[in-house]
């Protein structure tokens, strides 16, 4: 098959295929619908460290945990969760809430978008936690 075909052919196949997953709602970014669905994020990443306490941000979009391991945060990437222990972590606070960076190649930074209030709330439990 001539190039000038499978150019566009495959160019129109990927955008079919984005157009399509963004109508049947996939592409929606992940929410915590309460601390359970926030205790089963942390405990698909961590099943061996049940959350002893579970603070869910204002807008369900992230949650903090505290284990009796040590505290770590579970966030959207995506339409899925991930999480993270919290440990040598750098604590930043924002315009729009908290920027965390981690010393993991794989998630070096996060970025939580937090009301005033819940911002120093989470500053405050992360400071004391360290």
């Amino acid at each position: 098959m001539p190039l000038s075909i499978l150019l566009p052919m495959v160019g129109l196949g990927i955008a079919g295929i984005a157009v399509l997953l963004h109508l049947l709602g996939l592409s929606r970014r992940a929410t915590l619908a309460d601390e359970a669905a926030a205790r089963a994020a942390w405990l698909r990443e961590f099943p061996g460290d049940a959350p002893m306490r579970v603070t869910l941000c204002h807008d369900r979009s992230a949650a903090l945990i505290m284990t009796e391991t040590g505290r770590g945060v579970v966030w959207p990437m995506g339409a899925d969760t991930t999480a993270r222990y919290l440990d040598g972590a750098q604590i930043t606070p924002t315009r729009t809430g908290l920027r965390i960076d981690l010393p993991d190649y794989t998630a070096p930074r996060i970025h939580l978008a937090l009301d005033p209030n819940e911002t120093a709330e989470w500053r405050n439990t992360l400071e004391e936690t360290a």
